[in-house]
């Protein structure tokens, strides 16, 4: 299907519309003239915005569909009732994921941005680059930038975008220029070796004209590419990389040669590598580095990324995304590094899947912070699965605590924390909506 033939339908329903990704997508649907409503789980900050913007949501299946063309998110079960309903009406279903490819084969120029770590952020730093530079884009986000939002719609030359590996979807994407930024393990329900995660990695850069890759990391770095970037290895290079409390500054070296110094105005020095992938790509179409250099200093930051939301004792309440092993290992790293007490870290696993593959991992990474909270597991699309669950993670770590109440969390962290300490809110799903429940106490 084509994007002229998605604007035949006379109107889109989107089940599931209050997700990062789906929210996105129904925003630039409307801004095309379509007519444009849906359903989801739940209120959020999102549905809101999507009202605001003059676009319907309904909570819960109950709503008739009466749209011949329906989008789903990946999350939603076969029995909703409203897909269920459109299935047997005979009407066109599209995936997130497949909406997402006609989306991005209506712009001459598409960029996307892959890997199981750092997506969001590469992805809004070059947005933001394109902003700076004044070229004609518009940028599907899988996070909210703080300045910038999940989508932002400023020309329709370029399109930049997150590629999820999550069941191959980002194999949906025909791209000019495609970045793999990582090919760590994850999504243990879709691939069940890291040999069929590779392949796929690889048949989503054999989908793009030109491939940029990350030379630190081995996996990465063997899939065919014409530019590549690293701390240590690749064409584009740091040196000289100094930091003032997590936050960086670098000198950029394009093969051997110093070509500019960047200073980002975010905290972490995982940052770096995602500052010197957007700056790979952008070269790679062309943008000067005094270009790229304003863009990358003018970013400043994603919700859920290192995000000071508050206080909560009279101490900072900082929450992350971080749900892999690896993500928790850097941010509990880069925390500890401006924190001058204790960084007490709160864990919501993030599916049961992940969890269980990964456990060995989990338990290394969360037995270095000082005993850490696991909160009961955000199921997402999967059943119960003891083996992965959080009552099972916290087993294996003995200075863990289980906690799955905002009360209990209260209470406990009450009788922690010290001043000077941080509380360190991690993980992918409500844990966040958590932290700001108790925020401020």
């Amino acid at each position: 299907m084509t994007f002229a033939e998605i604007k035949r339908f006379s109107g889109v329903y989107f089940i599931g519309i209050g997700g990062v990704s789906m929210s996105a997508l129904a925003l630039c649907l409307k801004e095309r003239g379509l007519s444009v409503r849906g359903s989801d789980a739940a209120e959020s900050s999102l549905t809101q915005k999507l009202r605001e913007r003059g676009i319907p949501v309904s909570i819960g299946e109950g709503e008739d569909v009466t749209e011949e063309l329906v989008v789903v998110t990946g999350a939603i079960l076969p029995e909703h009732r409203q897909l269920s309903a459109a299935r047997k009406e005979g009407k066109t279903i599209l995936t997130r994921a497949e909406l997402l490819g006609i989306v991005a084969s209506d712009f001459p120029h598409v960029v996307s941005v892959a890997g199981c770590h750092g997506k969001t952020t590469t992805s809004c730093m070059l947005a933001h680059i394109f902003k700076s530079a004044g070229l004609p884009f518009t940028c599907h986000i899988g996070g909210e930038d703080l300045d910038l939002g999940n989508y932002d719609s400023e020309g329709r030359d370029y399109f930049v975008t997150e590629a999820c590996e999550f069941k191959r979807s980002f194999l949906e994407l025909k791209s000019e220029v495609g970045v793999v930024l990582n090919c760590d393990r994850d999504h243990t329900d879709c691939y069940k070796t890291k040999a069929e995660l590779l392949a796929a990695y690889r048949d989503f850069a054999a989908n793009c004209k030109r491939a940029v890759v990350n030379a630190d990391d081995v996996s990465a770095r063997s899939i065919p590419h014409v530019l590549s970037f690293g701390m240590h290895n690749g064409d584009i290079r740091a040196t000289s990389v100094r930091s003032d409390r997590e936050v960086y500054a670098f000198t950029v070296e394009e093969k051997g040669i110093p070509v500019v110094r960047v200073k980002l105005n975010v905290i972490g020095v995982f940052n770096v590598m995602n500052a010197l992938a957007a700056y790979a790509c952008a070269r790679l179409l062309g943008l000067s580095a005094k270009e790229i250099k304003a863009g990358l200093e003018s970013f400043r930051g994603v919700k859920r990324r290192f995000e000071c939301i508050g206080t909560f004792g009279g101490i900072p309440l900082v929450c992350d995304y971080a749900h892999h092993p690896r993500e928790i290992a850097a941010t509990l790293y880069t925390a500890r590094r401006i924190c001058e007490g204790k960084v007490r870290v709160v864990f919501q696993p993030h599916t049961y899947t992940r969890t269980r593959d990964l456990m060995p991992d989990f338990i290394e990474a969360l037995s270095k912070a000082e005993s850490p909270v696991i909160y009961s597991t955000y199921a997402a699309r999967e059943g119960y699965d003891f083996e992965g669950s959080a009552v099972r993670l916290t087993a294996m770590i003995p200075s863990a605590v289980y906690i799955a109440s905002p009360a209990r969390l209260t209470h406990y962290l009450l009788s922690k924390i010290r001043p000077k300490d941080m509380v360190l809110v991690l993980g992918a799903g409500n844990i966040y909506d958590i932290a700001h429940q108790i925020k401020d106490i």
